[in-house]
């Protein structure tokens, strides 16, 4: 399984964004996508994750309100919507794929099995 994430750029706050991650292989075999993000001398932390049939979403508290996940199974392509964006926001941001294929949805980053790349968010205030 192979995950490209791209999107990312240099915004203003309140600027809206929408970043894709477009997967290829196995990805059937595999469970819910998560977006994850990791900001300068921070931990990275999840963000949102949505099930692999697209049923089930679940969006960390801190984004709640400005962020939604969607999936395009047909081009299997999923899509972290940014709106609002805040400085706090800037991050590089991942996708990942979930090993277990019947869990809806986690926010473990140990139970993602593969990871694409990172796109680069950052925005001035």
């Amino acid at each position: 399984v192979q995950l490209q994430a791209s999107g990312g750029g240099l915004v203003q706050a309140g600027d809206s964004l929408r970043l894709s991650c477009a997967a290829s292989g196995r990805t059937f075999a595999y469970g819910a996508i998560g977006w994850f993000r990791q900001a300068p001398g921070k931990e990275r932390e999840f963000v949102a994750s949505i099930s692999q049939g697209g049923g089930s979403t679940y969006v960390a508290e801190s984004v709640k309100g400005r962020f939604t996940v969607s999936r395009d199974n047909a081009k299997n392509t999923m899509y972290l919507e940014m709106s609002g964006l805040k400085p706090e926001d800037t991050a590089v941001y991942y996708c990942a794929i979930n090993k277990n294929r019947f869990l809806p949805t986690s926010t473990r980053q140990s139970g993602y099995a593969y990871w694409g790349q990172g796109t680069e968010v950052t925005v001035s205030s």
